[in-house]
């Protein structure tokens, strides 16, 4: 590495734990992490100079976090990394008025906005014939007068995620699956109640447990190539109100043809940096149909690490060795997960388990958490309580599978 590097992240969550633990394992740096909330798995970690900080998501104060850092490390380059959708639209918004050794690795705010507004992202899928789920787009004065082109069960959800989460309410939900149109109509007056001003994606439910489910990450470097896809089939999820769809078991696999659709989907628009599709497969028609696109790393980025694609290392590579790299197609298969190994083998279906244990036997395993250079006490002690609780939250919120 020519020059020094420093990772500024921002977010307290798993996202910002494997991020750190990327940039540690491939050059045995300390990242500085600003969250609002002193709390694990950041706090107590040996690898990350965790900062609390309130605001930390208002404008004024992330740039006064960024320019304070990069003033008291003149001599490195400094990577702002967003690992939260507010943050990540900041740091974009706001890269023309980031200091001169800062790097903040994203696309134009213009075009974020575009694309994580899902009634926008729906209208790229079409115009690039990416399939995804049928669609009918809310507004709020549209009250209970509307007409749906697909029965219940209903998946609703809003098209502005920074801006539903601003205006939270009792009983407010990632996702909202409603098996009548009663149940969603209630869902959708307790939203706009709240005060969400935005629309409402309103969708047919593929039908498929968790293992119908599939993530892919991609990196397009500076130029807008893409050079790194990794493909994951999501094996189990979380069923939790907040957690809804959050991953908690994947295995690595390939299929280049829904790797070249997002490819080129991602190339004609010249996308820099880190791409997350959300995709189910659905049996009716034999398609994989894409949800929406986050615009970075996903909560589950170590599952890209995990199977040989380091995120730290396509970032240093691209923009402080400036390597052009071809493109890389991930078909090492590993196993990866944020629960402990009895939870998932308790929760995904028993036709996995043979692969999952072949896979833990060769060593082709990891836990985000789990991380043999971080392991202090006072961490060991709260990574076993986070196996604890997640067994106690799985128990009651997942159901376990008839074979």
């Amino acid at each position: 590495m020519p020059n020094p590097i420093l990772p500024l992240l921002f977010g307290g969550d798993i996202n910002v734990y494997s991020v750190a633990r990327a940039f540690h394992e491939a050059y045995g740096i300390r990242s500085i992490a600003f969250g609002k909330y002193h709390a694990f798995p950041c706090a107590f970690s040996g690898i990350i100079d965790y900062r609390t900080c309130k605001n930390n998501d208002r404008k004024d104060v992330f740039l006064h976090n960024v320019r304070t850092i990069c003033g008291e490390h003149p001599d490195k380059t400094v990577f702002v990394i967003g690992c939260g959708d507010n943050y990540v639209q900041l740091a974009a918004d706001l890269r023309s008025e980031l200091p001169s050794n800062a790097v903040a690795p994203y696309i134009s705010g213009t075009l974020m906005e575009q694309l994580t507004d899902k009634e926008q992202f729906y209208a790229l899928c079409d115009q690039y014939d990416i399939p995804h789920p049928a669609t009918f787009v809310y507004e709020g004065h549209m009250g209970h007068d509307f007409t749906l082109p697909f029965d219940a069960p209903f998946v609703a959800k809003p098209a502005d995620g920074v801006a539903y989460w601003q205006h939270e309410f009792e009983g407010i939900r990632k996702v909202y699956i409603c098996d009548s149109r009663e149940e969603l109509e209630t869902a959708l007056d307790a939203i706009y109640a709240g005060g969400y001003p935005g629309s409402m994606i309103l969708q047919d439910f593929i039908p498929g447990d968790d293992s119908y489910m599939r993530v892919m990450t991609n990196y397009s470097d500076r130029d807008g190539d893409v050079t790194m896809m990794c493909l994951g089939h999501v094996l189990l999820e979380e069923h939790t109100r907040y957690g809804m769809g959050n991953h908690a078991a994947i295995i690595t696999e390939c299929n280049e043809t829904l790797s070249m659709q997002l490819k080129n989907l991602l190339e004609s628009l010249h996308y820099t940096g880190f791409s997350n599709f959300d995709i189910k497969y659905d049996q009716r028609d034999d398609k994989y149909k894409v949800f929406e696109i986050n615009c970075r790393q996903g909560r589950s980025n170590y599952y890209v690490t995990g199977a040989g694609q380091n995120i730290a290392k396509l970032l240093v590579e691209d923009y402080i060795n400036g390597d052009k790299k071809p493109l890389t197609i991930t078909k090492n298969m590993s196993l990866w997960t944020t629960v402990p190994k009895w939870v998932a083998y308790r929760f995904i279906s028993k036709k996995y388990h043979p692969q999952m244990k072949e896979l833990v036997r060769r060593g082709a395993y990891s836990h985000s958490l789990v991380y043999s250079k971080d392991s202090a006490l006072p961490r060991l002690i709260r990574v076993w309580k986070n196996h604890i609780g997640n067994s106690g939250r799985f128990n009651r919120n997942n159901k376990r599978p008839e074979n």
